[in-house]
């Protein structure tokens, strides 16, 4: 059987979709407990020989929102956040991922790889250099200032996801902690919320402009909500301090791999030139 030719990707291969398969369970496991799935998740889509970056962030969405569904629905059963604080935000959010997909479809291809990279290096120094930050909730806003901070984070952030994607539950989580001053586990129950949202308002955009690799989508999907309620379930017992170990090799590897694929893809030619 050709999986290739089942999916739409003709040099899809059995074991490039079982990569893709594991690295949508640990996307989904890493997005529950500390946010940035999409770190692992959508750099795997785009190790498909033939697939289009809009083709990939698409089916990206389309697996993400179905994790973090299912994480949204584990926190919020677990952890009680609040929701006058996450509702409004989720719905900027959604707004402003909407604006970034439109967006995205007009980018060439060779822009997507560079952002992630350098959204993958900002991160990973934020995550290094502030590792006791959201140990409590002291909230550096009130009333009408709070829902301003929340909703104008969320709109960026969403415009942020809508366009790229990855590292979008991470900077959330970072956002809620370091603007707003929640604390680790009040601000990744809130940022799975609004990265529902977020995938939410991408794919309304990327579904009529016929993106979505839904076969392909689906599978990662399921693969995706099992490493969510895992890993949320994780996170609620043990805290991050653990994960976000791993999620630091995770982010450096990949800075990697992508360093390598800019260097070559744009720098050589660009040198050669």
């Amino acid at each position: 059987m050709d999986i290739g030719a089942i999916v739409g990707l003709e040099q899809l291969t059995w074991g490039t979709l079982v990569l893709i398969v594991v690295a949508a369970f640990g996307a989904g496991w890493i997005d529950a407990v500390v946010g940035g799935g999409g770190l692992l998740q959508l750099p795997a889509l785009l190790l498909i020989p033939g697939i289009a970056p809009v083709q990939a962030l698409a089916t990206n969405k389309l697996a993400s929102v179905f994790g973090t569904a299912t994480s949204s629905v584990t926190y919020y059963r677990r952890a009680k956040p609040d929701l006058r604080t996450a509702l409004p935000m989720a719905l900027v959010a959604l707004a402003g991922s909407f604006a970034g997909a439109a967006v995205a479809t007009l980018l060439p291809a060779a822009v997507f790889k560079p952002i992630i990279v350098i959204a993958l290096i900002a991160v990973a120094f934020f995550t290094v250099f502030r590792p006791a930050m959201g140990a409590v909730t002291r909230l550096r806003f009130d009333g009408r200032r709070h829902h301003i901070a929340a909703g104008s984070a969320g709109l960026i952030i969403g415009f942020y996801d809508g366009l790229i994607g990855p590292g979008t539950g991470t900077f959330l989580v970072i956002t809620l902690v370091a603007l707003l001053g929640y604390d680790f586990l009040q601000s990744s129950a809130k940022a799975k919320i609004v990265n529902f949202a977020t995938n939410a308002g991408a794919l309304l955009l990327f579904i009529p402009h016929g993106s979505v690799l839904w076969l392909l989508g689906g599978i990662l999907a399921v693969a995706n909500v099992a490493g969510s309620y895992l890993g949320s379930r994780m996170a609620i017992s043990r805290g991050a301090a653990f994960i976000r170990v791993v999620f630091l090799v995770v982010v450096v590897v990949l800075i990697g791999k992508l360093g390598v694929d800019v260097w070559n893809e744009n720098i050589v030619p660009a040198l050669a030139g």
